[in-house]
């Protein structure tokens, strides 16, 4: 299997492969790379529908130069579990650019990939600021857009020092306000149908997007539900040196 970095043929054809509809595993099979590296080539370089070869090359060598030009600072600290320091920075990069696609602003996908990324989960403002090379000022405005979606939390740790965390429940909550969202909608086209008439075809298309979003929303909902439940349940041993389950996420 051939290793290195991908030359400007192996991205005309991923851009071919992806015109074509081909999986991104399909495309490694062809080219004869890890699945894992056409992921990340592609989601670094704006995603699947506007990936294109000859700017995706342009910018891997203008990262590559940055970094062979960048002034040497303090070693960085070595990875924990003996990670492979390169490809954690660039899942880092492909994490945040799925965030930044899916409609979060620049800096406060970094801070959540940040957060996320870290074996604790939590990080001070300080430790945001070192590890992202920012301001304070960059900081403290992500923090306050993430909280204010309810995607972290804020906790004081030992110290009295303000830790922000992330945890498994944010994305639970994540798809029940999303759930509340659609109901809302649902509920606003229903109020059109009253006021169009129930007749007439303009009122029949609200119905049929009220029916349907109520369909899709009651979904959502109790999967979410069965999710928590399934899979954020811990198991407890008894004294009796038996497992029993318990819904704490705490």
């Amino acid at each position: 299997m051939p290793g290195g970095r991908l030359t400007q043929q192996e991205r005309q054809q991923i851009a071919l492969g992806l015109a074509d509809g081909l999986a991104y595993a399909e495309i490694a099979r062809r080219l004869d790379r890890p699945t894992s590296t056409i992921t990340r080539e592609v989601m670094r370089n704006g995603g699947p529908t506007a990936y294109r070869a000859d700017l995706a090359h342009r910018a891997t060598e203008r990262r590559a130069h940055r970094r062979r030009q960048a002034p040497r600072g303090p070693q960085a600290p070595p990875q924990a579990h003996g990670r492979d320091a390169e490809a954690v920075r660039e899942y880092e990069e492909m994490f945040t650019t799925l965030l930044v696609q899916q409609g979060l602003p620049k800096m406060m996908s970094r801070v959540l990939t940040c957060l996320y990324t870290t074996d604790a989960g939590s990080l001070t403002a300080s430790e945001l600021v070192q590890r992202l090379q920012v301001s304070p000022a960059s900081i403290s405005k992500a923090i306050t857009f993430l909280e204010s979606q309810g995607l972290i939390r804020r906790e004081r740790d030992e110290r009295r020092r303000e830790r922000y965390v992330v945890d498994d429940d944010v994305w639970y909550q994540g798809m029940i306000a999303g759930a509340r969202s659609n109901a809302q909608l649902a509920e606003t086209a229903r109020q059109g149908v009253s006021i169009l008439g129930p007749d007439t075809p303009a009122a029949a298309r609200l119905e049929n997007i009220a029916r349907f979003v109520d369909f899709v929303a009651e979904s959502i909902t109790r999967a979410a539900e069965q999710a928590r439940e399934i899979l954020y349940t811990k198991t407890e041993a008894t004294s009796g040196g038996t497992a029993t389950p318990s819904s704490d996420r705490g």
